[in-house]
């Protein structure tokens, strides 16, 4: 009975530790969302920063955070749209540049071009009246950072753009105008501003002109695709020139995202923190930032400070819906919040215990030892089985549960190149991307390696843990010699364990399921050898070698004894 009792308790102690450890949302490598809908929790909301946006009279800004509550399905968003539609119907000639400018609006307005609709701010700036009336009101400032990128214009070997001379230079000159108007405006970041200008000084005397047209080709890039008001808006918080370079590169590429892109910088303040995000997260960085936007801004700086993927776990959100264990999953998303590392640290403990309750379970459900049996009983070594087993355990869940353990590196720069709308070429920037080596050992092979390492270590030490044992049992050196012969196949497991990893290694290779080199497949086969041999060589051969010394050492004495025995016998 107390086996059975003992049996019942470690089972479902273990099967609560295991569901512990599945409540607890902390990952290695992902954040669950439920994290960072609690951060978000009594933060700005998107719908609320749409709102002060049309309050400010910024009907461009209100109408693409409006376009990502669309995409994304953030509760309230109708509302959002009726303020957005109000504002368009009181001021029909907002709706092409955005509005929010008091002082440039009549240079809208004078344009018979402009139409109902948004327009781009370089498609407006690159037609020649507009931008000989935006130079000339330019020219009339006496603020000396415009005259100094004014000055900028009369270069005639310039990199990127051909000279304003030239008769394909209105492409330099828009970019100049562009530049300038958000200088005029105070729409640029102190950090920026400054260093436009100190490029602008140093290009006039001199110095190769190729870092300015940098900067003025990205801020053009971000022209093509927002109007005047979303520009400002979205140029208001870049700091440095590094940032502008990524966040316009992010833009081009953003596609039918950008509204969830131009969302993400609006709510958060933290371009650099966004563009950096989308470098390591090419593929899934903008889908990441469409949900974080649901849990405003709260969530979306949580996200961008953790820098990882975002994950949905359905089984937590299944047990978390049970009655009895709601409760400790919001205690859980709390601790996940708060304090990250504690959080994966119980996690992990949690399947650790788990594992290792179970396997006291299976112990007290083996059949207890016979009577023959007793000699061979060491106690305490069961403990060290069950923790092997408690390790073993963890790392299977691990492998099984972690989301992205395994995952190709997204991290790249994206090809710099802009369509100008003068012309049907495209101008690249030369000397922009960052070419590194190819990488040999990349994330995925490195965690392979690392699992077979994990599995062959735990098996080695099992054999070990099982020589020990042998070595303390009541039984004579004979038997110990045959008992050794008998755990021959457990002995020689790492070397099974290695063939079935590479095995299955390239039948996993070979469907499609995952990428991996040779080298990754033949390591498991690679480490089994080396365990096993290091097993026994340093470990089984000396104790084989003791204990036949030992049975040595007792026959002759048996011999002596046993000889009169036998010359009575004989006699009789």
């Amino acid at each position: 009975m107390s086996r059975w009792f003992c049996l019942s308790i470690c089972a479902i102690l273990g099967l609560v530790m295991l569901v512990c450890g599945l409540l607890m949302p902390a990952h290695l490598r992902a954040v669950e969302i439920g994290v960072i809908q609690r951060a978000g929790r009594s933060t700005r909301a998107l719908i609320g920063e749409g709102l002060a946006r049309t309050r400010e009279q910024n009907l461009g800004a209100a109408q693409l955070i409006f376009e990502a509550a669309q995409q994304e399905n953030v509760p309230g968003r109708e509302v959002l749209g009726q303020a957005v539609s109000k504002l368009a119907a009181e001021h029909p000639d907002w709706v092409a540049w955005g509005g929010g400018d008091p002082h440039l609006e009549r240079l809208f307005q004078s344009d018979p071009q402009a139409g109902k609709s948004v327009e781009p701010f370089t498609h407006f700036i690159i037609r020649t009246q507009n931008r000989d009336v935006v130079l000339e009101l330019l020219r009339s400032m006496p603020r000396p950072a415009l005259q100094q990128l004014l000055g900028c214009r009369s270069l005639t070997n310039t990199v990127i753009f051909p000279p304003s001379a030239s008769a394909s230079g209105q492409a330099f000159d828009a970019s100049i105008s562009i530049c300038g108007l958000l200088l005029e405006g105070g729409h640029l970041a102190t950090g920026l501003r400054d260093r436009i200008l100190a490029l602008a000084s140093q290009t006039r005397q001199g110095a190769s002109s190729l870092p300015l047209e940098q900067v003025l080709l990205d801020i053009m890039s971000l022209g093509q695709r927002l109007n005047w008001s979303q520009l400002v808006v979205f140029m208001n918080e870049i700091q440095d020139a590094d940032t502008l370079r990524q966040m316009a590169s992010a833009v081009r590429n953003a596609g039918g995202h950008l509204p969830v892109l131009f969302a993400a910088v609006d709510l958060s303040g933290k371009p650099a923190k966004v563009s950096q995000y989308l470098l390591d997260w090419t593929q899934s960085g903008l889908g990441d930032l469409g949900l974080g936007l649901r849990s405003g801004a709260g969530g979306i700086d949580e996200l961008l400070r953790r820098n990882q993927r975002l994950h949905d776990s359905a089984l937590g959100q299944r047990l978390s819906r049970l009655s009895p264990l709601g409760a400790l999953r919001n205690v859980a998303l709390d601790c996940a919040w708060q304090t990250p590392e504690l959080a994966l640290g119980l996690k992990w403990l949690f399947y650790f215990v788990g594992g290792f309750l179970l396997a006291a379970a299976a112990h007290f459900a083996w059949p207890a030892a016979t009577a023959l049996e007793q000699p061979l009983q060491v106690r305490g070594f069961h403990v060290g089985r069950e923790v092997l087993f408690a390790l073993g355990f963890l790392v299977v869940v691990l492998l099984l549960s972690e989301p992205f353990l395994v995952q190709e590196n997204q991290n790249g720069q994206l090809p710099f190149r802009v369509r100008l709308p003068t012309a049907g070429s495209v101008a690249a920037a030369a000397n922009l991307n960052n070419t590194s080596p190819k990488l040999i050992m990349n994330e995925p092979i490195l965690l392979t390696l690392l699992l077979f390492f994990v599995l062959q270590a735990l098996l080695y030490t099992a054999c070990l843990l099982k020589l020990a044992e042998i070595r303390r049992q009541r039984v004579p050196a004979r038997t110990k010699l045959k008992l050794l012969e008998n755990e021959d196949h457990l002995f020689d497991a790492g070397l099974y364990l290695g063939f079935v990893g590479t095995i299955i290694s390239f039948i996993l290779f070979s469907v499609g399921v995952m990428k991996l080199s040779l080298m990754a497949a033949y390591s498991s086969t690679s480490f089994g050898i080396i365990f096993v041999s290091f097993f026994k060589i340093f470990h089984l051969r000396p104790a084989r070698r003791k204990l036949l010394l030992e049975v040595e050492a007792v026959t002759p004495v048996a011999r002596v004894h046993a000889a009169p025995e036998a010359a009575l016998a004989t006699a009789s």
